[in-house]
């Protein structure tokens, strides 16, 4: 095999909620030649919280790394062929570790853990208004337990040993590609200390004009910059592995967050174009170009991509939705509804013409956007005698398009421009129904890629592309790459009268969900007055208390 062939492999290491993946791809072609993929196992404490084991995850890429480039070597490639690596992982997800030792002080917290409920409302009680988009304007995001921000604020506060580390200036923290390119670049010897703008943006830390930490809300936070890592762009050389038997003095030269990730893979870098990643959760991205959009409907500005320290920086729009396959799961585990997701779902719900006027929101740990409501919980709603099961799983496969379309009308009123189609990827847009359903609620076509797995091969695309690879040009193939490209499209099959109605009585079903959780605001609010008559002086604050003793006495009498 010539060298030229040799040096146009690239590795990409892909961290996700579930699953630590490392995959292996040819140019020019971005022709996947294996991969090697372990779960990651999910730690519930409580109900609400989700944890995962930092050495764990780091381990996984590790094994997956290993078992990878042996298949690699059995289709006759070395891994030195492999000219660079990128990573892209689960956004949000939080770690703090001792930056001397390299030993997590507590487990990582997940993206869609909900402990910080009541840290959002300790934040809000010193805030004007107690508004949950007072930081919009420089961070591109609401105060939700959702960003990383708050995750870091409840570690601090609640776990001793990070307590200590930040006072005693070791705490290094940061999200999962933080931690791991770190790692597999020397650790406490020398390891690079950095995350890039998709990632940052997420942080709720992060200035979305500047592109660097704002002093401000670290303060807000009671955080120190300099436990933060330093921002750099999504495409560049951040430095070589290294104590790595298989991936030694590989380049690092890319990280992005998945849905980030996903939409370069999707090829849905101009302005105007869109995907939605159908997994767990629903993550709809909307490519604004260099504008950095502000929305007043519901949604966060985010960074896309920044394809080079000195390339202009790429914004979008995201909605995400907390509910999407976990419905599903939830359908299976805990009523017994179906037993194999893929095929029960599409098939029972398919059984029926429609859902017999029921509606499922499934609000399980509250709404994410437009509405940022984590008092909402789940409800059924239009029950009748006659509703069976598969009117159930209908109305939970509808509700993740009508969760869907609540993110495009709000993209339209920010932007002011119709989407005219929707990139679709992930595990559930196997369900050929939930994508029909889709293309019928929201009224254009959807388009199904065929690529597997687009987050990993949009990470190899900034790979190759960063300055010292020079593999790849996205911005040139771009277009004609898009040629070859195949989708399975769908095609709206309803009215604009009926998909109307039916999206009216969805917003209805949505009102009844809200206020049902018990809200720790008020607490909140309580210790704010506790705080305050702390600081009334003790004779004066027994006086006022013997009098209305005395009244109390005199009013009984």
């Amino acid at each position: 095999m010539g060298s030229a062939q040799r040096s146009k492999l690239i590795g990409v290491i892909d961290e996700g909620t579930n699953s630590a993946r490392f995959a292996v791809f040819k140019l020019p072609q971005f022709e996947e030649l294996c991969s090697h993929e372990l779960s990651i196992t999910q730690i519930i404490p409580h109900e609400g919280w989700s944890e995962q084991n930092p050495t764990e995850l780091l381990e996984a890429v590790r094994l997956c790394a290993v078992e990878a480039c042996y298949k690699l070597e059995t289709l006759g490639y070395l891994v030195s062929d492999i000219a660079s690596i990128g990573i892209t992982n689960q956004r949000e997800t939080t770690v703090a570790w001792d930056k001397h030792t390299g030993e997590p002080l507590y487990n990582a917290i997940v993206w869609n853990d909900i402990r910080t409920n009541s840290t959002v409302d300790k934040v809000l009680a010193r805030i004007p208004d107690q508004n949950h988009n007072h930081f919009r304007q420089v961070s591109g995001l609401p105060i939700s337990p959702y960003f990383s921000a708050l995750k870091l604020s409840w570690l601090k506060e609640n776990v001793p040993a990070v307590r200590k580390a930040c006072r005693e200036k070791r705490c290094y923290a940061g999200t999962i590609d933080t931690w791991l390119i770190w790692n597999l670049t020397g650790g406490p010897n020398g390891g690079a200390f950095v995350t890039d703008v998709t990632n940052a943006s997420r942080t709720l830390l992060m200035n979305i004009e500047t592109l660097f930490w704002d002093p401000m809300l670290i303060k807000t936070f009671n955080l120190h910059v300099d436990m933060l890592p330093e921002i750099r762009s999504s495409s560049e050389i951040y430095g070589l592995i290294k104590y790595d038997s298989i991936l030694d003095g590989i380049p690092v030269s890319a990280i992005l967050g998945n849905q980030q990730a996903s939409l370069l893979g999707q090829r849905c870098i101009r302005e105007g174009q869109a995907k939605n990643t159908y997994r767990k959760g629903c993550f709809l991205l909307y490519n604004t170009g260099t504008r950095c959009v502000h929305s007043t409907h519901g949604l966060v500005t985010t960074l896309a991509y920044k394809m080079g320290h000195d390339k202009p920086a790429v914004y979008a729009l995201e909605g995400s939705i907390a509910v999407a396959g976990v419905a599903m799961k939830w359908l299976r585990d805990n009523l017994g509804l179906l037993k194999d997701i893929p095929v029960d779902s599409e098939r029972i719900a398919g059984s029926v013409f429609s859902t017999g006027d029921v509606y499922f929101v499934p609000a399980f740990t509250g709404l994410f956007a437009p509405y940022w409501r984590k008092d909402a919980r789940g409800i059924i709603c239009g029950l009748t005698s006659f509703t069976t099961k598969h009117h159930i799983i209908r109305a939970a496969l509808e509700a993740v398009c009508f969760q869907t379309r609540d993110i495009i009308e709000a993209m339209k009123k920010d932007c002011g421009i119709n989407l005219n189609k929707l990139h679709a990827d992930g595990i559930m847009t196997n369900n050929t129904l939930l994508m029909q359903l889709q293309a019928d609620l929201v009224g254009i076509p959807v388009l199904k890629t065929e690529v597997s797995d687009p987050a990993t091969l949009g990470t190899a695309m900034a790979a190759a592309q960063a300055k010292g690879i020079d593999l790849y040009n996205m911005e040139s193939d771009s277009r004609d790459y898009a040629q070859h490209i195949s989708h399975e499209t769908f095609l709206p099959t309803t009215t604009e009268e009926e998909r109307n109605a039916r999206y009216t009585k969805w917003k209805m079903a949505v009102q009844r969900s809200l206020g049902w959780a018990v809200t720790k605001k008020s607490d909140a609010m309580t210790d704010e007055r506790y705080s305050l008559l702390a600081s009334i002086p003790a004779g004066l604050f027994l006086l006022s208390s013997f009098v209305m003793l005395i009244f109390s006495q005199t009013k009984r009498s």
